[in-house]
């Protein structure tokens, strides 16, 4: 303890000579000696000309709020508490090439993950970073990960020159300066250090090439430069994920990429579930359905506490995407987006000092202001390609408590308890709308393990390329892809309880006129689908790749919730099991994981072997490579 407090003494001391007597204060009230350490490395490396610690106070956050306006990194907006961001060209999205683990010598990361040695990537990082706020003030935050004073909480600081990216913390996370002030010294707590870099005079970032997002596992450290787009600089959200996926690895719980929601079923019940769907593939708008609650929409912390699961939201806000977003489908988040409740919104088109975005469902303007400058209808780019009015991965980011429908619970220590889990990809050829796995091992591997999806826009590159992503959390995963597939199969097992795990594909498209099978609206007759299976209201059909509903159910669903007549037609394409398209989907998966993935469990490839012998045997038995849902029997009759 003695050598504890002399440590802190001394890197205190050295901070003295650089903060002005508040800051200090605020600062050296906190007894851990690593805080001041890590302040003081990052403020000798980056040379700003100022620094501030915010301590969450009402004044505090005003003053972010204040100098995010005044340096022009956020605009104000027509309607109050309403700001925008613009990032630039080059910054529109999670920029995977730039994001690199650093792996020390005598370590491996499984091949599917972006690395680089970790000496040479401190070393370009820092060369970065080095004078990088020169002439700026460095802001310290602190940030609380999971609901304060409990089991899932995660300690976090940040040191950032950029007053937009402090000002989302604050919508996207709780407050931890008090939770730091109270622990012990020997806390840990995840770091990171970002810079903008250079900055033109729309205070976008000029070095684009030079943009660097370096996860160090080895020090729980995320160091972020030239760039502002917020899931690569507010470090906190995707990228301190990557760290907590190894805490928990270390620990026995998941970190997973997924939403949290409460569906209301019959005699007032309601039930939680948690859903991993890759970006823009429809996790925040099942999260966000009508009548239900939300509890999260990105990322769960989920712990086994009595032999049950229980998740928790790591976040108390979203940043989300806006393309589509419109007052029929999304009522609530579009009420809140278009009154005087707190939000940024980012590389939208603003004209007369209101946000417009793609898919809005409203006549769009010729011509304002978005992240290419002023914009008008036939502007091209570079490449001579049209530049769209709004970009297609513009995003909000707002509180969870501004939503009408956020859950009570989002803060409650213990979390919630989870009865279902859902995956998701857009899968447009093979998998069905909605399916229950059979058992908790093929739930993970054929549903979670198997994610495979279509790139979209919210990765820069290119998009509609199909790929796995295993559980939608291959992006963000920081240990070997087949030690996190064994720890999720052991998770389950160790659970009295089980949740239910199904697979959902919003997108499937039909084979002969390539249109999508289903409207967005119909996810919500899917997750009402699974809420009567968790509780074993209805009863469904057994086929090769999972259960399915019986079209009686949906008939019934589709009315209820929906009031739309739903046709046995419309059934008929959308849960017939098209064999050939599925098992090309198993030869990928296994492709994948026999060349990318050299820790593979063996359990996934009986699992997947399995559902391959299930669907051959189906074609043969019926002598047909499209079996409709009838031909298959209902769960009930087989026991």
């Amino acid at each position: 303890m003695q050598q504890r407090i002399e440590e802190t003494n001394g890197y205190l001391e050295a901070i003295r000579q650089k903060l002005d007597p508040k800051n200090y204060s605020k600062l050296s009230t906190i007894k851990i000696p690593t805080v001041h350490q890590f302040v003081l490395e990052s403020i000798n490396l980056c040379n700003p000309e100022k620094i501030f610690v915010s301590d969450d106070s009402p004044e505090d956050v005003a003053y972010i709020r204040r100098k995010a306006i005044e340096t022009g990194e956020e605009k104000p907006l027509a309607v109050p508490n309403h700001t925008v961001h613009f990032d630039g060209v080059y910054d529109q999205g999670r920029d995977r090439e730039a994001t690199k683990y650093l792996v020390p010598k005598g370590d491996h990361l499984s091949k599917a993950l972006n690395q680089i040695d970790r000496d040479v990537g401190l070393a370009e990082v820092k060369s970065l970073l080095k004078d990088s706020m020169k002439g700026r003030t460095m802001i310290v935050r602190f940030v609380c990960l999971g609901p304060l004073n409990s089991v899932f909480t995660i300690l976090g600081v940040q040191c950032t020159d950029s007053w937009y990216v402090a000002h989302s913390e604050y919508l996207l996370f709780r407050p931890g300066y008090e939770a730091f002030t109270k622990a012990h010294p020997t806390a840990q707590f995840l770091r990171v250090l970002h810079s903008c870099g250079r900055l033109n005079e729309s205070m976008i970032s000029v070095d684009h090439d030079k943009k660097r997002v370096y996860i160090d596992y080895t020090d729980g450290v995320i160091y972020s430069v030239n760039t502002q787009y917020a899931g690569n600089s507010v470090g906190f959200k995707k990228l301190a994920f990557r760290l907590a996926i190894r805490k928990a690895n270390q620990e026995g719980w998941l970190a997973e990429h997924m939403m949290i929601m409460g569906v209301r079923g019959p005699n007032g019940r309601k039930t939680y579930f948690a859903g991993a769907f890759p970006s823009a593939c429809g996790k925040t708008s099942t999260a966000m359905l009508p009548g239900e609650t939300i509890l999260g929409d990105d990322i769960a912390y989920i712990r086994n506490i009595n032999s049950v699961a229980r998740a928790a939201n790591a976040e108390c806000g979203i940043f989300g995407i806006l393309q589509g977003i419109n007052q029929k489908d999304d009522p609530l988040l579009y009420k809140v987006l278009t009154n005087p409740a707190e939000v940024i919104f980012s590389n939208v088109l603003v004209k007369d000092g209101k946000p417009y975005w793609l898919g809005m469902d409203c006549e769009l303007p010729k011509d304002g202001i978005n992240y290419t400058g002023y914009w008008w209808k036939g502007k091209t780019d570079e490449n001579g390609e049209p530049i769209p009015p709004a970009h297609k991965n513009a995003r909000y980011t707002i509180s969870l408590k501004a939503l009408e429908n956020c859950d009570p619970e989002l803060d409650n220590p213990l979390g919630v308890e989870l009865d279902g889990i859902i995956y998701g990809g857009r899968d447009s050829k093979a998998y069905v709308p909605v399916q229950q796995s059979f058992n908790w091992e093929h739930g993970i591997i054929c549903y979670g393990a198997a994610l495979e999806t279509e790139t979209t826009f919210a990765i820069i590159g290119k998009e509609n390329m199909p790929e796995i992503n295993m559980m939608s959390i291959q992006d963000f995963i920081s240990i070997p892809l087949g030690q996190n597939i064994r720890n999720n199969l052991n998770f389950g097992r160790k659970l009295v309880k089980q949740p239910i795990i199904f697979g959902v594909n919003y997108f499937l498209r039909d084979s002969t006129t390539g249109e999508y099978l289903n409207s967005p609206r119909d996810k919500h007759v899917w997750i009402k689908w699974m809420e009567l299976r968790v509780h074993s209201d209805v009863s469904a059909i057994v086929t090769p790749t999972g259960l399915i509903p019986k079209y009686e159910d949906l008939h019934v669903l589709f009315r209820q919730v929906l009031n739309k007549e739903y046709r046995k037609e419309d059934y008929s394409k959308q849960f017939t099991i098209r064999v050939s398209e599925n098992l090309d989907k198993i030869e990928r998966v296994e492709k994948f994981y026999r060349e990318k993935v050299l820790d593979t469990p063996e359990e996934l490839f009986a699992a997947l072997n399995q559902q391959r012998e299930r669907l051959i045997e189906a074609k043969e038995k019926f002598k047909m490579n499209y079996i409709p849902p009838e031909y298959f029997a209902e769960e009930n009759s087989l026991k």
